[in-house]
């Protein structure tokens, strides 16, 4: 074997990894970006994870990228430990199916239907067909879907290229006496380990050993050791995937080699000691592309078949090698934006909507202790809305500068438009919280001043603060599981909101005509109103966003209009809400109102 075999064989290594990525990023695209998200949302049990992990392994061709997915929702908080192992698991059987995908490409030509489907044949037809979608086709599926088959195509070319390179070495008395070498168990999972791990691939390295398979000169016992350190070797990319990742994202990226270990472990000892005694006849039959991409599925299967039971184990294992960090002095809002997910834009915006949906439940529980504050204050109290405001910003801070950051990655305009109306949500979130503090900052006023309020006043702004905190609610519920029907219920209350507004104003007005009120503790009560007014018209951008992201319209003044016009729901919720937040009669004695 020459240098220019040497250079032959890298090539076609080369070849068979772009030819990969290309093939799963097409893939993932033509399934419109929701395999990541589907992998997230359906895996809530160790066996539809194990089958989860299986399916969108198979489909993406990289059990490297499933692991490193899971690592990612682990490491944002997304999900637990526990319930990432089912989907590492299949991973690791999902990743079998690329050898069988490779045996395409040692086809034989012959006569007839075999002449049509041998490599050189196949692997010219999908590269032309795949070209001219790439090139000439305007809508972006088809072009995806030529991405899939130029990379099929480089893939095949690639696994040529090795073939080719490796042929020579049948007759090569090193060779064979290397492969004599790898029938020791130990020194085939160490070699088979160490190359995958510096390739970066389990599916190259599987290619490796079908190419070499050719060459006639490789038995089972030295291709299932080879197989079985593949299987260790290939947790090599998912152990970088923890660097810089929290406590649980480093547990995450262990489960694939502790897996790997314990799975090779396990299914070595009962393999080996079993032949210790039956001597299986197998042993020596000389293996090709077809029987190697059976071992390793077999292999694969046999790992997770007996490390499925000890899941809880594994468990054990990764977070006894993980210790719990220390707790921070002082603890701020938990935040985690996973960097590794602008690569993958689903992902990235379920992170933000969590995200904000974090931040709204926040802002809620602000306006909710400002508003209590009004009417029995604390210090403690107090130094809670600011800590509630504080946080607030940080998510602002840093929510924002991270779905900047998703809008220079390759979106579709649907997702664009979500990460858009995200951000307009972050920004009114992030007011409700200034205004909840200067509702607190109200309140410690009348508390160091002494302003007693009346019971009329103390009635107006009881009713006008339920009628906020519901508002609130229903602008956050809707925001959290997306319902239309419940942010529909906004318009017509803020419209309420401001005709209690106006109304507690012309009474205060009222007030101080009849010299029942002076005009500096005038602004306090003055400044209540207009921040919880400011509250009532966040929560009805709020609403309106959810609207447009549920029915793809983005006119909010239009549809407000609309909304207005003429609409009997609309109508008959606001005489409810109206109603439900009805000011009672002043009465005619006078009182002193603050």
């Amino acid at each position: 074997m020459g240098i220019s075999d040497v250079i032959a064989l890298l090539g076609g290594v080369a070849l068979f990894l772009f030819g990969m990525t290309l093939m799963g990023d097409g893939l993932k695209k033509v399934a419109g970006n929701r395999l990541e998200l589907i992998l997230y949302r359906l895996s809530g049990t160790f066996f539809r994870g194990l089958l989860l992990g299986t399916g969108v392994t198979a489909v993406i061709q990289s059990s490297c990228a499933t692991s490193v997915m899971v690592v990612g929702f682990v490491n944002s908080g997304m999900m637990k430990v526990k319930r990432s192992i089912g989907v590492i698991l299949g991973a690791i059987l999902g990743t079998s199916i690329t050898g069988w995908v490779i045996c395409l490409s040692y086809i034989e030509g012959g006569g007839n239907l075999k002449a049509l489907l041998s490599t050189a044949t196949l692997t010219g037809v999908i590269a032309v067909v795949g070209i001219i979608l790439r090139m000439f086709s305007k809508n972006m599926t088809k072009r995806h879907v030529g991405d899939i088959l130029m990379g099929f195509a480089v893939l095949m070319f690639g696994m040529s290229a090795m073939s080719g390179a490796v042929a020579g070495l049948r007759d090569a008395p090193w060779f064979l006496n290397l492969l004599t070498g790898l029938s020791n168990p130990l020194l085939g999972i160490l070699a088979g380990a160490a190359f995958t791990a510096v390739l970066q691939s389990a599916s190259a390295a599987v290619g490796i050993v079908q190419a070499l398979s050719v060459t006639g000169a490789m038995e089972v016992k030295q291709a299932l050791p080879l197989l079985m350190g593949i299987a260790i070797g290939a947790a090599a990319p998912v152990l970088l995937a923890a660097i810089g990742a929290g406590t649980d994202g480093k547990r995450a990226a262990l489960v694939y080699p502790v897996a790997g270990v314990l799975g090779v472990a396990a299914t070595g000892a009962v393999y080996y000691t079993l032949n210790a005694f039956l001597r299986f006849p197998f042993q020596d039959a000389v293996v090709d592309p077809f029987s190697v991409a059976a071992v390793n599925s077999f292999l694969r299967f046999a790992m997770v078949l007996i490390l499925a039971p000890f899941a809880g184990v594994i468990l054990k294992i990764v977070t006894l090698l993980v210790k719990d960090a220390p707790a921070p002095e002082k603890p701020g809002p938990v935040l985690r934006l996973e960097e590794r997910f602008l690569t993958h834009p689903t992902l990235a915006i379920e992170q933000c909507r969590a995200a904000v949906s974090d931040m709204a439940k926040l802002s809620k529980q602000s306006v909710s202790k400002a508003s209590l504050l009004l009417t029995s204050f604390s210090a403690e109290d107090y130094e809670q809305v600011k800590e509630l405001e504080n946080d607030g910003d940080v998510y602002e801070d840093r929510l924002g500068e991270y779905m900047m950051q998703l809008t220079g990655c390759e979106m579709t305009d649907r997702q664009s438009a979500v990460v858009t109306e995200y951000l307009r949500s972050l920004t009114d979130y992030e007011r409700i919280s200034d205004h909840a503090l200067n509702l607190a900052e109200n309140a410690k006023e009348i508390s160091d001043k002494k302003i007693d309020l009346s019971p009329d006043a103390g009635q107006e702004l009881a009713v006008l603060s339920a009628a906020v905190n519901e508002i609130l609610h229903l602008s956050v519920q809707a925001f959290d599981t997306d319902d239309a029907v419940a942010a529909r219920q906004v318009e017509p209350l803020e419209e309420v909101i401001d005709d209690l507004c106006d109304q507690i104003k012309n009474r205060h007005v009222e007030r101080l005509r009849r010299g029942e009120c002076d005009f500096a503790r005038g602004y306090v009560y003055n400044d209540i109103l207009t921040n919880y007014e400011r509250i009532a018209d966040h929560c009805s951008n709020l609403a309106i966003a959810v609207i447009e992201r549920k029915e793809n319209m983005y006119d909010a003044h239009g549809y407000v209009n609309r909304l207005k016009a003429d609409n009997e729901n609309f109508q008959t919720a606001y005489h409810a809400f109206a109603e439900r937040y009805r000011l009672d009669e002043i009465r005619d004695e006078k009182k002193a109102i603050l």
